[in-house]
């Protein structure tokens, strides 16, 4: 639950080139995309689109541990785990079909990037819907289960003997092409006010040290002044 007056005393201990930076970056985020990590084996590869998904605003990245366990390398990532959401469905043998549903309770279409024949190209693909891009590993591509329950296919446009991208480049090269379109819409993709709170007090709380001990004597004075 949001604490207006947490956020407040907290705000007070950084400084305000932070703070700035953080209302900057908000103003840019979005829950109008998301993306889908599924059974990425290479723990580089995960990194990166972590790093990708920070830079082009988007909040949330949802990964799905079927056969592999994900990890993020803070030298790839570049600390850019610390500022996005993590969804991860490792618990139960069907968890990517828990990732969908939980997705599409949220409103998003599912869309598996595949060079499928029937994949629309990336310059063609309608923004204005909630989506969901699932990537998965390069030799293997997204799961036979994922193409089936996908609301639609999407592609790069290749024009080499290659057939496929590395998964972060692929992710890097949508990202960009959707957000930017996305920016300069009339669409509403920001954040609400809610969210922008919710994330205002969890960014601070990540950028003070000590920051559990710092909220314990905030309540301990708030108490002794009742």
């Amino acid at each position: 639950m949001f604490d207006k007056e947490l956020l407040h005393y907290l705000q007070g201990l950084i400084t305000e080139h932070r703070k700035e930076l953080f209302e900057k970056v908000l103003a840019e985020r979005t829950r109008h995309f998301t993306v889908v990590l599924e059974d990425i084996y290479q723990k580089h590869n995960t990194s990166a689109v972590v790093r990708t998904c920070d830079v082009f605003g988007i909040q949330d990245l949802h990964i799905i541990e079927n056969k592999y366990n994900s990890y993020v390398s803070n030298q790839v990532a570049k600390g850019a785990q610390k500022w996005i959401d993590f969804h991860e469905y490792n618990q139960h043998a069907n968890n990517t079909e828990n990732c969908l549903k939980t997705l599409r309770k949220n409103g998003y279409q599912i869309i598996a990037t595949t060079p499928h024949n029937d994949s629309c190209l990336l310059q063609d693909f309608d923004i204005s819907k909630k989506s969901a891009f699932v990537f998965g590993v390069e030799k293997g591509g997204v799961s036979d289960y994922m193409l089936d329950e996908a609301d639609g296919y999407l592609k790069i446009p290749m024009n080499g003997f290659t057939e496929s991208l590395n998964i972060s480049v692929a992710a890097a090269i949508i990202l960009q092409s959707v957000t930017q379109r996305l920016r300069v819409s009339q669409l509403n993709w920001q954040l609400s006010e809610v969210e922008k709170n919710e994330k205002r007090l969890d960014w601070t709380k990540k950028t003070i040290n000590h920051v559990e001990e710092v909220i314990e004597r905030w309540k301990e004075e708030g108490s002794t002044r009742l």
